[in-house]
């Protein structure tokens, strides 16, 4: 533990600033998502710009695509959060989705999973210059789930957090064991975040308990 601790220190003292920015917009982007507040989106590009590097260093390729599709989806959600909203609404209201609809949404998110794991574990045959992926069926989870979570997020689904803590917890684990320390500990931040963010969904008054 003393190690760890003393990796997570070297590593937080030793950042630079570039990836400083990065991380205290990543936190930004989380604080201000259960907040409700439409600043969760700039915040949330300003991290998906800086973060590329740290992916590709790791060989975690699914991550790498997976932030390219954040970008697109943080700009989509920004515009739907704006747009989105009925023109008697203040705010876009938090939803759920029906019992039907989060099915059909966890089966896709499963073979997605499925597909994605596969292709990772076989990229480096299709390019070969490259080395084999880490731990493609866990990185390919923790990519499909937190496309599925931005997806939820962006349309202000309540089931978000759900699919959050999923993915912070299993990457937590996947740093953890890559030896990314610092990684691991924010992450595991990122969990307690995602049930505060869960609990102040519930408690908010744009909620409607319906499918939407």
């Amino acid at each position: 533990m003393n190690q760890i601790f003393e990796e997570i220190t070297t590593y937080a003292l030793g950042i630079d600033l570039y990836e400083f920015v990065g991380l205290v917009f990543g936190l930004l982007s989380v604080w201000y998502l259960i907040r409700e507040s439409i600043l969760t989106w700039p915040a949330g590009i300003l991290y998906v710009l800086v973060s590329f590097v740290v992916f590709w260093k790791i060989q975690l390729y699914g991550d790498l695509l997976l932030h390219i599709v954040f970008l697109i989806l943080n700009v989509y959600g920004w515009y739907y959060w704006v747009f989105g909203k009925q023109t008697n609404e203040n705010n876009l209201p938090i939803t759920t989705y029906s019992i039907q609809q989060n099915s059909t949404l966890l089966l896709l998110s499963c073979l997605g999973i499925i597909g994605f794991g596969y292709f990772l574990s076989n990229v480096h045959l299709i390019w070969g210059h490259i080395p084999p992926a880490a731990l493609p069926y866990w990185d390919a989870t923790t990519s499909i789930l937190s496309i599925t979570g931005i997806w939820l997020m962006s349309k202000k689904k309540l089931e978000n957090w759900y699919y959050w803590f999923v993915v912070d917890v299993l990457a937590c684990g996947i740093y953890f064991y890559k030896g990314i320390y610092f990684y691991s500990f924010l992450y595991g931040v990122y969990i307690v975040m995602a049930v505060a963010g869960y609990l102040a969904w519930k408690r908010s008054p744009n909620l409607l308990l319906r499918s939407s």
